[in-house]
């Protein structure tokens, strides 16, 4: 039996459709009790699917950086990912999530033993893309690639990032913004940061301590190519504390206003709105 599922959800694996989240891992599974297990996330909106085959590309180059070496193509993924959809309300809010993990081996894994799931359910975009967010300094610091696998999207970097979220929660914030190791910021807990002051937008180079998001560089490229200025730099915490818009990127709400960070409160601002509308109309001509 699989655990009860929070919304309608279908999961592929071995070539069979199931219904809901069903067992597929047992204890002896590599993915389980070594943490060998990555993923991907894609968004369908308004029945588009914006940066699809990205995304799936991505979670194949996740598992070789974690050593497992997938027989299934990107080809074949977005095919699974197109039969999968039919199973939904076409107008539905999708979350879409293929899945890599080793099932044998002992502290690394069997190259060969890479296992594939599609998991796709229902996820309605969140209020934060209207509403906004609000964000406080974490305690918790990204890694140093030399001490996790940042290069890869891999389960075992997320409870760092559940900790950054359940501590901002605690003292009443939705999320963390979370230093690199030396002391630069990183990112959002699960999101990439970008803020504006004075008519240009920045965001944190990328220094291997966090992903380089998909939602990200489209973000960075839209902007560009209408004209605003964007610059990616070493940012210091205080530059934030001086911000005149703050804003985050990532799949699960794509574009969204960061509203109060700490003790102060900000505004949607202007380049803000740019990059939500110009990643929208991206998205519907996908």
């Amino acid at each position: 039996m699989g655990n009860a599922t929070p919304s309608k959800t279908w999961t592929w694996h071995q070539g069979t459709w199931h219904e809901g989240n069903p067992a597929i891992i047992g204890p002896a599974t590599h993915g389980m009790w070594m943490s060998s297990t990555v993923f991907d996330g894609a968004r369908r909106i308004n029945g588009k699917t914006p940066d699809l085959k990205p995304h799936c590309a991505r979670v194949i180059r996740s598992a070789q950086f974690m050593g497992l070496e997938p027989k299934i193509t990107v080809g074949e993924i977005l095919e699974l990912v197109a039969e999968g959809l039919t199973r939904f309300d076409p107008d539905v809010a999708l979350y879409i999530k293929p899945i890599i993990y080793g099932e044998t081996g002992f502290l690394a894994p069997d190259a060969d033993s890479a296992q594939f799931v599609l998991c796709i359910n229902e996820s309605a975009m969140p209020e934060s893309i209207t509403t906004g967010f609000t964000a406080q300094k974490s305690s918790f610091r990204r890694p140093s690639p030399e001490s996790a696998p940042t290069e890869a999207k891999a389960s075992c970097l997320y409870p760092n990032v559940g900790r950054a979220v359940n501590e901002a929660k605690g003292n009443g914030f939705d999320t963390g913004v979370m230093l690199d190791p030396i002391g630069h910021v990183a990112e959002f807990s699960y999101a990439n940061l970008f803020f504006a002051k004075d008519g240009t937008v920045y965001t944190p180079a990328l220094n291997g301590t966090f992903l380089n998001g998909l939602t990200r560089q489209r973000v960075i490229q839209l902007l560009r190519d209408d004209g605003v200025n964007v610059v990616e730099k070493a940012v210091k915490y205080s530059e934030l504390q001086e911000a005149d818009e703050i804003f985050g990127t990532g799949n699960f709400y794509k574009v969204a206003p960061c509203v109060k960070l700490d003790d102060r409160n900000l505004q949607p601002g202007p380049l803000t709105k740019q990059a939500q509308n110009l990643y929208w109309a991206f998205s519907e001509a996908s």
